[in-house]
């Protein structure tokens, strides 16, 4: 396990489990999380992937997150954008340091981390294959939807999550199926937490969803 300082994030890197596994989950972590806290979840949902986990850039109340917001759910629209724009390119520049294919990049996201990985798609889809977005919300609604043809995006969510209203998490689901990506939504009956029901359910649909790829 190494942890060095990359161009604008800190992060982790972990090269894949067995020779020939080309995929690679980019673990974007909570308000006040870092760059370990979902390491042992992505080892958990595909085992043998390499891993690339940075930590968010920006400070709210000395909280790592990867964009600005207002005020709750209120999002500050042009750093969202430009956050968005630089962990792409973050991605991209990681791929050609650790020599993974950047092809195959699977965001794996809770939260904030799920808002800046939905943002990614909308804003840079060739930098993602698929997404695993826990409790996210809609970041914003592009004047001209991208093509996410190909795409396969898995939604956890509760019902009861204080954070973000059902209609926000439907809302983001019909977006990204309208854009022409295939969206699992899977609903528990929980709030904002990340729980084990979706957690498997997330394991079980990657399994099944990159299989097909092989």
């Amino acid at each position: 396990m190494k942890q060095v300082p990359g161009p604008g994030f800190i992060h982790q890197f972990e090269k894949a489990g067995q020779e020939g596994e080309n995929r690679t989950l980019l673990l974007l972590h909570g308000t006040d999380g870092n760059e370990k806290d979902l390491l042992a979840l992505g080892r958990h949902l595909l085992p043998e992937a390499a891993l690339l986990s940075p930590r968010g850039q920006v400070l709210e109340r000395g909280m790592p997150r990867f964009f600005r917001r207002l005020a709750e759910g209120v999002f500050d629209q042009e750093d969202l954008h430009r956050r968005t724009h630089e962990l792409a390119d973050f991605v991209i520049s990681a791929a050609e340091n650790y020599n993974f294919d950047p092809g195959q990049v699977i965001a794996v996201g809770y939260s904030n981390g799920a808002n800046i990985a939905a943002s990614m798609l909308l804003l840079r889809p060739s930098v993602l294959k698929a997404a695993v977005l826990f409790h996210p919300m809609i970041p914003f609604v592009p004047e001209t939807a991208p093509d996410l043809s190909g795409k396969r995006i898995f939604i956890g969510a509760g019902r009861y999550d204080e954070l973000v209203p059902q209609d926000q998490t439907e809302g983001l689901a019909n977006l990204l199926r309208g854009a022409g990506a295939e969206v699992q939504l899977h609903w528990e009956e929980t709030g904002h937490e990340l729980n084990r029901g979706e957690v498997e359910a997330a394991r079980t649909w990657i399994h099944s969803r990159m299989s097909q790829d092989d």
